[in-house]
Formats: structure tokens, sequence, C-alpha cells
């Protein structure tokens, strides 16, 4: 009798929870889930939290500002997708506890995944309907603590299988940002490394990548940078975060499953007006299952098993670069691994290979690679520094006779006045009444954007403009005008900046072989390093802010984390794109030597970026890049694990040592192998010296 009558008993709680608001109840926005009537609220100065009861038992909750704007729907407590049972079913919590702590207070639910075959007692499905299971799979608990001084919500998922099962899914976190409010429409969406879309566009869009490549919705782990999603809208931003070394879930000696990002923006995968961000496992450790929101290779669940995520839940007053910036505050740069040589052996080192391998006798300083056009007589400026502080080396004193034979074929280098106002005038002839400066393919010397408009279609319109493509001569511009103090050159520059100031995401730092409007690491450091020169000569406070953000946004690129098994701290991703459409995937494939130029122009310019921006260590950041460059080196005597891409032939090269001590300009973040061209590491060297003084306080 109790049974039958279960059903009618919840359609009545449901209806009277439909109807009832009792005092200090919050109803919810959203209304496309059931709702017994009962509801309690967890807050701060920075974020508030309304959780809501289903028919079943307390199951999902809403995301709003203080100031009660709207910002995502927390879908359920969990959710498992079994392999032969069609119906996912959700986690709900018959009670929960909560209580106060030393600095807020805690929400602690006990939560059971639903089991249908009682759900279906008593109803007109039980006679034609037999799912076999008699018990939840998934028992647990799922916390929620909420300190009073931080913007960080932690959850923390403890769950447990209670038999053998063969799940496609396990969801932990799992966001619909702008449910009920802003629905598709954003600021920006960001998954570092990986993808960042701006506005209508799509993540996973084909803008900067031609399938498959574009879908990136479940990406192999390794190539998330950092370990967040974010999504803005209008000054407001969500974050969710994870430890991307958790063990998610492992049993006995099978592999470890680490927390799987799902992003999606709009949220595609529903087919939902909102966007989507959420935590799952099986993970996508092998790239051939990316992309999977329900696996085709199920995770195999034992008895007592157990499925943990720990996640971070934030606000942010900003756009998505505030959330990442606020998440970094927080947790702070990681400490730089230990390079591979103490930094002044490693300008001995490479000293030392200026001085054989990359010297070629009546030619100049390179290496053989393409035609012998690259060997030149060029003298990087930190040779001449080290031969100074090393005048009784042999290196030195040898490297002296080439250095001078080198400058006697070389002009002075430096422009005269009249010659640097030639250059200014050009500069003022291809400036737009805007300010701005426009694309024009005809003078790429690389054949990439002829190619790529032939197979498929244009990387970049002829007359577009985007952040690089202005800024670059923006602060040549700025340069010339402080060297002739000619007004005009200054106030064209100035104009270019203005320009360039509503724009939020670096673009168009490779214009050579990838699409002109992708997320860009060398397009963030030209605007930052160029916004600060303004600052300083325009004594303009907007132009320091903007350098600061441009900065900032190098954090997207950069891998603040790094797998057990694979060096990758450090490592940079160059562009969020392809090259050529198909020709190199560089949300896979890391490269250094951009970040390395980057403060390498810091450097020049005598900046101290971490007292320009205190609140990121920056010195830490730049000691890390180039401590992660000095691992990339190449040694002979202790790894082979390079090969050239276009160029076969210069695989003898390398294995006689010619490269020793240049680095390579890629690194895939899956296999952890090098390949492409080497480059020269006077950067490195540039970088190091940096450091140096820095510590001895000479800066």
């Amino acid at each position: 009798m109790k049974q039958a009558i279960f059903p009618k008993i919840v359609m009545v709680l449901f209806i009277l929870g439909s109807v009832i608001d009792t005092v200090g109840q919050n109803n919810p926005n959203n209304k496309r889930t059931s709702y017994s009537g009962e509801t309690f609220s967890m807050e701060n100065e920075y974020i508030k939290l309304n959780f809501y009861k289903r028919v079943l038992g307390w199951g999902w909750g809403e995301v709003l500002t203080p100031s009660g704007k709207m910002m995502a729907v927390l879908e359920h407590l969990g959710e498992i997708k079994l392999q032969d049972q069609d119906i996912p079913v959700r986690f709900v919590a018959k009670t929960y506890s909560k209580k106060k702590t030393e600095n807020g207070e805690e929400v602690v639910f006990d939560v059971a995944s639903v089991v249908v075959r009682e759900v279906l007692e008593g109803t007109s499905f039980e006679n034609w309907m037999a799912y076999p299971y008699t018990e939840p799979a998934i028992t647990g608990t799922v916390t929620f603590t909420v300190d009073n001084d931080s913007r960080f919500v932690k959850l923390k998922y403890r769950l447990k299988s209670t038999g053998n099962y063969n799940a496609q899914y396990i969801r932990g976190p799992w966001l619909k940002i702008g449910e009920t409010s802003f629905e598709t429409q954003k600021t920006d969406a960001l998954l570092p490394g990986v993808d960042w879309a701006i506005e209508k566009e799509w993540t996973s869009g084909t803008d900067f990548f031609k399938d498959p490549w574009a879908m990136r919705f479940v990406p192999h782990p390794n190539k998330v940078s950092v370990p967040i999603m974010a999504i803005s809208h209008n000054g407001s931003g969500v974050g969710l975060s994870w430890n991307p070394k958790q063990t998610a879930s492992r049993w006995f000696n099978y592999r470890a499953h680490a927390p799987q990002p799902v992003f999606a923006s709009p949220n595609f995968i529903d087919r939902k007006n909102n966007h989507l961000m959420g935590l799952m496992v099986p993970d996508a450790s092998i790239e051939g299952h990316e992309n999977e929101v329900v696996a085709e290779i199920p995770l195999e669940l034992k008895i007592d098993q157990t499925i943990n995520f720990d996640a971070e839940l934030w606000l942010s007053d900003g756009n998505s670069v505030a959330v990442l910036t606020d998440w970094v505050k927080q947790h702070g740069l990681p400490e730089p691994s230990e390079p591979r040589w103490p930094h002044k052996e490693t300008l001995d080192r490479i000293a030392a290979a200026y001085n054989t391998n990359f010297w070629h006798e009546g030619k100049g300083f390179g290496l053989i690679q393409r035609p012998e056009k690259s060997i030149k007589p060029n003298v990087p400026d930190f040779l001449l520094r080290y031969i100074k502080e090393n005048k009784r080396s042999k290196t030195a004193r040898e490297l002296q006779t080439k250095i001078d034979w080198s400058l006697s074929q070389m002009s002075n280098g430096s422009k005269t006045q009249n010659e640097l106002i030639r250059e200014g005038n050009k500069l003022l002839a291809e400036q737009k009444s805007d300010g701005s400066f426009v694309f024009n393919p005809d003078v790429i010397d690389k054949d990439d954007f002829k190619v790529a408009t032939t197979f498929i279609e244009p990387m970049g319109l002829r007359g577009e403009t985007a952040l690089d493509i202005t800024i670059r001569p923006a602060t040549r511009l700025l340069e010339i005008g402080i060297e002739t103090k000619d007004q005009r050159f200054l106030d064209a520059a100035q104009k270019a900046f203005d320009f360039c100031m509503d724009y939020q995401r670096p673009e168009a730092g490779d214009f050579w072989e990838t699409p002109l409007h992708a997320a860009n690491l060398l397009a963030a450091g030209h605007a930052a390093v160029g916004n600060y020169l303004a600052y300083k000569e325009f004594k303009d406070e907007k132009y320091r802010k903007k350098a600061i953000y441009w900065m900032r946004t190098l954090l997207a690129f950069t891998h603040l984390w790094e797998p057990d098994n694979l060096s990758m701290l450090y490592y940079t991703k160059p562009v969020l794109s392809s090259s050529d459409w198909y020709f190199a995937n560089w949300v896979r494939d890391h490269v250094q030597w951009e970040v390395l130029a980057v403060f390498a122009d810091v450097a020049q310019n005598n900046l101290k970026w971490d007292e320009i921006d205190p609140d990121i260590d920056w010195l830490r950041y730049q000691e890390g890049i180039t401590n992660a460059a000095i691992r990339w080196m190449a040694a002979q005597t202790i790894d082979r694990n390079w090969l050239p891409h276009n160029l076969p032939e210069t695989q003898d090269r390398y294995h006689r040592g010619e490269y020793d001590y240049a680095f390579p300009d890629t690194h895939n973040s899956v296999s952890g192998n090098y390949g492409g061209m080497m480059i020269m590491p006077s950067s490195i060297a540039e970088n190091i010296y940096y450091l140096l003084d820095r510590k001895a306080g000479k800066k």
C-alpha cells in the first residue's frame, strides 16, 4: 500500500512546493527542474549560493553575484551514466548538515544516485520497464565551503561505487552559465591553453582551426595550461578550477583518471541557450578519445572504488582575464623547476657554442638548416657582455676575434636622424585616419597565406586590422618620435595606442602563418611593453593599466602545472589556433622563443614588471620561462628526442652535435617530444643576464 501511494505523495509535494514560499526562501530562477519548495543559502561579500530540494531530495543550486545577478545553475550534485542503462541518473541528498567553521560555513550533502526502479514503482511504467539495479550505484558526500573573506568556494566530492559497473561518465561540478539570465551572450570564454572565444564566437569553432582540430570541448588534460574555466558577461565573470594532478578515480593497478574538463560556449553539447563548464571522469588521456562527453570506453568501476573531485568556484569583477588573475593571486605562481644547468654555467655553454658549432668561418654565426642566408655576421648583445666579464677565458679571447671580424663586415646599424624621419613618414603614410594600421598579406615573406587561401580560405582579409597589426607600428612611431623629438610621430603613436584601447584579446602576433584574430602570446607581449612605454611618455594612467592587462593575458598561454610524467612547467602556447588551418596545432604544441622574446624586450627597455604589477610575481614567471627554455636546449650527451618536420636532412647534423645548445621550435604537450627548426639561444642568455642582475640588485 505504501509503495502504491508513493508517486501520489510526490505529486502533491511537487504541487505544494510550486506555490508555497516560506519566510526567507528564495524561489528559483530556474524553472526547468523539479522543486519541492525547500531552499537555503550560503553567501559572503563575493558570491551567493542558493540550494534547492528536488522532489526526491536536495540536488541543485544557483550561483548569483552579491547584487543578485544570476550567473549560473549548478545543475546537479553529480550524475552517472551506466553503459547498460539508458537513463542517466543524478545524485540527490535526503539530508544535509550545515555548520559554522572558523572562517565561514560549510554544507555537507549525503548523496546517492537515484534508483530508476524505485521511481517507477507504482506507476504505469512498472509493468513494461524493468531496470535491474535495486540500489544506488554511487553514494557519498558533496561539500561546499564558503569562507567569509574569500571569493573562492571550495567544492569537495567524495563518492564511492556500490558495486561493479561500467560508467560512460560520472559528472562532478556541472555549471550552466547564463541559464535564465544572459543565456548565450558573453564577453568572453576562456579555457587556458585551449580556447578563448569572444562575444558571438563559439568555443570549438572553426574560426581558428578546421575540423577535426577545431573540436576542443573535452580536450586531452595535458593541453590545458591553467586548470580553470571562465565565462564572463558585462563585467562579471565566473570561474571553475580543479586539481589537474588529482587522482579522480583509480582501482588497484588500473590506470588513474584525472578530472576531465568539459567546456562549451555556447552550450552546443546540450544545444541549450547557456554556456557549459564541468568536470567528469573518465578522462581523455588518449587524443583519440577527446571530445567524448559520453565515453566510448567506459570507466570500469569496482565495489568501493572512489571518485573524487576537488574544485573551486568563484566570481570575479571583469572578464575572463580577471577570473584567471584572481586564481593566480589566490594560489600564486608555482616555484620554477631547477634549470638543467645553473645560470652562469648555461651562459658558459652558450658562449662556447657560439665559439664552435654556431660559428662558420668567413660567414658568421648561425645554424645550417635552410639555405645559408641565415648565417650572418650578426653579433648578439649578450656576447659583448660575456666577453667583457670573462676576458681571461680562452673562449672569450677566441670569441673576440670572431666578433671583431663580424663587426668589420657590418654597417653601424644605428639610423641617422634623416633615416628615422623617412621611416616615420612612411608609417604615417600607411596609418588610417582612425589611428589604425591594416593587414597586407603581400608583405609576408612566407607563402602560408597563399597556401591556406588556395586550399581552404584566407586566414585574414586584406585591409583588416587587429591588435598586433597596429601595436607594432604604434610602438615604432613612439620610439622614432622620442628619438627625433618630432611631435607628429608622437601624436600618431598616441592615436594608434588609443585605437587599440578597446581590444580585450591579444591577436595577430603570428600573422605570417596563423589566423589573424586568433588569441596570440606575442601580440600580448608587444602590447604590454608598447603601452607601458606610452605611459612613460604620455603620463596617462590608462596606458599603464592596459599594459598590466596585456601582460596578464600571457598567463592564459602559460603552463602553470605539469603532470608527474612530463616536464612542461612554464612552457607556453604561442597562439590558440593552427597554422595554415592544418599544418601545425598550437593548442597541442608549446613554443618557447616567443615568451623569451617578450621578456628580452622587457629587459632591453629596463622595465621591472614585478614592480609595475606587484600583484603577480613576474620575476618568478621570468625565471620559470627561462629555466624551461634551458631544459629545451639540445645537448648531445643528454638526450636525443628531437625530429625536424620539413627538413629531414638536418637530423644528421643534429646527431653530429652541430645544433648543441640551440633549442627547438616546438614541444608536444601529449607525447613530450620536441621538433621543428632549431633556434639560436641568444634570448635565453639575455633573460639569464636580466635575472642575475635583478637578483644582484643591479637594476
